[in-house]
């Protein structure tokens, strides 16, 4: 017998033809009947990774999907549905309804990925910032840079030199001795402003020339005061002071006359909030001061005024009104509202927080602890070798470490630091306003806006890069070969605008394909910038606070920027001939 065929007749030579015997083979079993299945099963259990703590919303679980067709269903066509059974459409719901809602994709993808990826890494980042923390400091409370701004005799000195006597910064005989000076120089009232202003000019003139600092703390954080001059006379050293702060407060005079003074055309007011802006500041908190004069005598009405004409224009400078501007009515003088709440027999209409309740429970700044160190230079002197100042943007510094201080490349060593309180300090972090000593290096080959950074990973010392350009205000029109100075991070440098690149489109916002040749009032363009000596400057979407400038000329500010691209010298030297060649 065949074994391939049970069934078959077998052959075999000298024997007739036999039927097949029938094997004794055990009897099949019925196959089985499974019942239709009506609904899709249930997904498959997922397992949610939760990394450092944080409470992750739950997903919601899918909606049930439609039956499963079976292998004779026909093709859907335009013209003809699928019939299912009652018992089937009763229980699927139907895919179009009144309000839809976008399915729950369950399948692994690569941008899931990137973003599930993004989140772990955040969250594993955070943790690992607050064990650098812990292991350079301990326990230490947060840190805060806030620089004063404002019209001038708004009350800036003022407001932060009562800042320091009632947290302690400055003991009360210091406080007497400043009183009894400005009594006999005639000045009774400009006590609590030489606390900031130190030079015999400033104290003179009651005006603050250069940026001062300060240091005080709380029960919950540390501050600088970074005291910027309100005279159009010294913007300058006001942008270098707010290109240190973290956050900016406004100081606004309620006094009948003085607030209009400062806020129309020509005051400081608006330049100060574009400046803060422009410079990286986030958060805003305007300071409504004097409010004890006998002009104002804390009324009401004159709050909401001065607070309905600022929020727009804060909100046309970039800021948002909900989340990054808070107004605080107070008197820097008396010192009502700063540290305590003023009184309800004084302002019973004033039921927000103190000044230092607001900076002590405002939400935190982001810290680049793990980055590459960059510290630009704000000031250097000399004191048993060269000795910067500045605050450090990204990473962190120790003592003993080998950096690097850029344009020129040398290399240099840290010999000591030292924090607000001129006490020497093992390290220091991200935030922190720090004087360095050097050694490797002196004096004269330092500047204001040198870079002090990692030599693994070295901020980018250039001649020429691209940047995209808002013009603000400009009598005459801007063409290639226009000449202003450049103010970014703490580096002031002429520069020249070699060509116009591109402009763009108000109704549609796109780019031309051509150079313009011109630019003017209100438009945005994108320029190449040239210096004279290399520069420290980094592409605005790697670090916001070395991709950001402002040009100002004849003594206002002309443009604000943003750098896009860095080039090289024989990269910048094509481009141009390129230029000139169409």
């Amino acid at each position: 017998m065949s074994k391939l065929n049970a069934g078959a007749f077998e052959f075999v030579p000298g024997r007739a033809f036999v039927l097949p015997q029938k094997s004794q083979t055990p009897p099949s079993k019925p196959p089985l009947e499974r019942p239709l299945q009506t609904e899709a099963p249930p997904p498959a259990p997922t397992i949610t990774l939760n990394i450092g703590g944080s409470n992750t919303p739950v997903a919601p679980a899918p909606a049930p999907a439609p039956a499963l067709q079976s292998r004779s269903t026909p093709a859907l066509t335009p013209q003809s549905k699928p019939t299912l059974p009652p018992s089937v459409s009763a229980s699927t719901t139907p895919l179009q309804s009144s309000s839809p809602t976008p399915p729950t994709n369950k399948v692994f993808s690569t941008e899931r990925a990137k973003t599930d990826t993004t989140s772990i890494a955040k969250e594993v980042q955070a943790i690992a910032d607050q064990e650098v923390l812990k292991d350079l400091f301990g326990d230490v409370k947060e840190h805060l840079n806030i620089v004063f701004i404002g019209h001038v005799d708004a009350g800036k000195s003022t407001l932060g030199g009562n800042l320091l006597y009632i947290s302690g910064g400055v003991d009360k005989r210091t406080m007497e001795k400043y009183e009894k000076e400005a009594k006999e120089a005639g000045r009774e009232t400009w006590y609590l402003s030489w606390a900031l202003d130190s030079t015999p000019q400033e104290r003179s003139k009651g005006k603050t020339v250069e940026v001062g600092r300060a240091y005080f703390e709380t029960s919950f954080r540390r501050y600088t005061i970074l005291d910027a001059p309100g005279h159009k006379t010294y913007v300058p050293s006001m942008i270098s002071g707010a290109a240190q702060a973290d956050v900016a407060i406004l100081v606004i005079s309620a006094r009948k006359g003085e607030f209009e003074t400062g806020f129309e055309r020509g005051g400081q007011t608006r330049e100060h909030v574009m400046l803060v802006k422009t410079a990286g500041v986030s958060k805003i908190v305007i300071v409504i001061n004097k409010m004890d004069d006998l002009t104002v005598n804390w009324d009401k009405g004159r709050y909401t005024e001065i607070k309905d004409k600022l929020t727009p224009f804060v909100k046309s400078a970039g800021f948002n009104p909900k989340t990054d501007v808070t107004f605080i009515p107070a008197s820097g003088y008396t010192g009502q509202n700063l540290k305590d709440r003023v009184a309800k027999s004084i302002c019973s209409w004033n039921d927000g927080p103190s000044f230092l309740e607001h900076m002590d429970n405002m939400p935190m700044v982001d810290r680049k602890i793990n980055a590459p160190l960059m510290m630009p230079v704000s000031e250097k002197y000399k004191d048993m070798g060269a000795i910067i100042v500045g605050k450090i943007e990204s990473g962190h510094i120790r003592k003993g470490d080998s950096l690097t201080l850029m344009p020129n490349k040398s290399a240099v060593e840290v010999a000591a630091i030292y924090n607000e309180m001129e006490e020497e300090v093992p390290s220091a972090i991200c935030g922190d306003n720090v004087r360095v000593r050097l050694r490797g290096v002196e004096d004269e080959d330092i500047s204001p806006g040198f870079v002090l950074t990692s030599p693994k990973s070295p901020v980018r010392a250039v001649r020429q890069f691209e940047a995209q350009l808002a013009i603000l205000e400009h009598k005459n029109i801007i063409c290639a070969g226009y000449s202003a100075v450049m103010h970014v991070h703490t580096l002031s440098e002429e520069v020249t605008l070699p060509a116009l690149l591109h402009y763009f489109d108000k109704a549609t916002g796109r780019k031309s394909k051509k150079p313009p040749q011109f630019a003017k009032k209100g438009q945005k363009v994108v320029a190449l910038i040239e210096t004279t000596l290399p520069i420290c400057v980094e592409r605005f979407v790697d670090y916001p606070q070395l991709g950001r400038f402002t040009l100002r000329d004849e003594g206002r500010t002309i443009a604000i920027g943003k750098v896009r691209f860095l080039y090289r010298l024989v990269a910048a030297c094509k481009l141009l001939l390129a230029l000139v060649s169409t």
